[in-house]
């Protein structure tokens, strides 16, 4: 709901410093793979306890989420590299509910849950950009983007502002995990009218 109006503002430092790290040598495929160690990270320090030093660990994995993508619109955008960056999202998304699900028995159901919802709008999200790419639809809502980019309620902006939530009031993981899990199901189905809309012949 909130990338797109976010892109024009973030978008211009980010291509300035992926410009510099691309004349640097660093290739978006390490930046990435940086971040799926540090989302793994993070769910291991969630599942400890280490709350502040997993809000900073997820900080940075957000910020090497936008980074390659930067670096690889300086030099050259690739098929892999568009699928390793979603993998690395869905690993970051998985990662940091479960984490706090294996902090606290109370968290666990609680994070299942979401994790679930996670799952499919994951589905929806990659199902509408697969049929997309297959009838020549494209969008530059998301910026300049390795397949399409369907929007919803919950996405990237909202799902980071929710995980700073979680590890900043970690004894309300429940409540707030439920409530956007919820939201989640809402994307899900906002997604689905759309596709209804745009794929029925």
């Amino acid at each position: 709901m909130l990338d797109a109006r976010l892109r024009p503002l973030i978008d211009p430092p980010l291509n300035a410093l992926g410009r510099t790290l691309a004349a640097l040598g660093v290739t978006a495929n390490a930046i990435t793979c940086i971040g799926i160690l540090l989302g793994i990270g993070a769910g291991a320090l969630l599942a400890q306890g280490q709350f502040k030093a997993a809000l900073a660990v997820i900080i940075v994995n957000r910020l090497l989420d936008g980074l390659d993508g930067a670096v690889a619109r300086a030099t050259k955008m690739s098929d892999f590299g568009g699928y390793l960056d979603i993998v690395g999202d869905f690993v970051f998304y998985l990662a940091v509910p479960l984490g706090f699900g294996l902090a606290a028995p109370g968290n666990l159901v609680p994070a299942l849950i979401l994790m679930g919802c996670f799952g499919l709008t994951g589905i929806s999200f990659l199902a509408f950009a697969t049929i997309a790419g297959k009838r020549g639809l494209e969008t530059s809502a998301h910026g300049k983007k390795s397949f399409f980019y369907n929007t919803g309620l919950a996405e990237g902006t909202e799902t980071i502002i929710v995980f700073i939530a979680f590890c900043l009031w970690p004894q309300h993981f429940p409540m707030i995990a439920l409530a956007y899990a919820g939201l989640c199901i809402l994307t899900v189905i906002q997604r689905t009218v759309a596709a209804w809309n745009a794929f029925r012949d």
